[in-house]
């Protein structure tokens, strides 16, 4: 019977460490999600900076020699 329950003890306990990696799992890809977001914003907005200079260079003629 000892070992019947100690099984059974085990056995919720990996269930429950393996529950417990889960959730930190999940809030560790929820935290990346929202960083490659933000950086997928900064990007674009650099690059439409970089488009801006682009075009105000091109209409003065300018290049970049």
């Amino acid at each position: 019977m000892f070992w019947s329950m100690l099984a059974v003890a085990l056995g919720f306990l990996g269930i429950a460490v393996l529950g417990a990696l889960g959730i930190r799992v999940f809030i560790e890809a929820q935290r990346l999600g929202r960083q490659v977001a933000h950086t997928t914003q900064q990007i674009n907005r650099v690059a439409e900076d970089l488009e801006r200079a682009a075009t105000s260079l091109a209409r003065a003629g300018e290049t970049l020699r």
